[in-house]
């Protein structure tokens, strides 16, 4: 598999905005749901959004629901996740992964192909 590519982190003061990108291997890309995960400082790989193949839809953690938004470009292969009023335990190592086809959404396992991830630290 060619894993997918993520750019776009930074370091950043609290209430900024970010811009992530996930560039898939092919038109291929556009066929299927992907996902962003984080993983903060010494913790546990943790579901931040994702964007369905059917419908669309798209779903949210939580913590970022109303502050972040993923959207795709399918003409470029690309899934974006959008990340105003950045806070602190933002902090994280930021992945995107394609969904193997089955499983939940904001599920780590059921995501197949993964990015190396792209760091966003976010300062007080």
């Amino acid at each position: 598999q060619v894993p997918l590519v993520e750019s776009g982190g930074g370091l950043v003061q609290a209430g900024d905005s970010l811009r992530l990108s996930c560039i898939g291997p092919g038109s291929s890309f556009s066929s299927v749901a992907v996902g962003w995960f984080r993983q903060p400082p010494g913790k546990e790989r943790e579901f931040v959004a994702a964007f369905s193949r059917i419908g669309p839809s798209t779903y949210y953690a939580d913590s970022v629901r109303g502050r972040f938004t993923i959207s795709r470009d399918n003409a470029k292969n690309a899934v974006y996740l959008q990340m105003n009023n950045l806070k602190v335990e933002d902090t994280a190592v930021y992945y995107c992964a394609a969904h193997s086809g089955s499983g939940y959404y904001n599920v780590v396992g059921s995501y197949g192909n993964w990015g190396q991830g792209t760091q966003v630290t976010v300062a007080s």
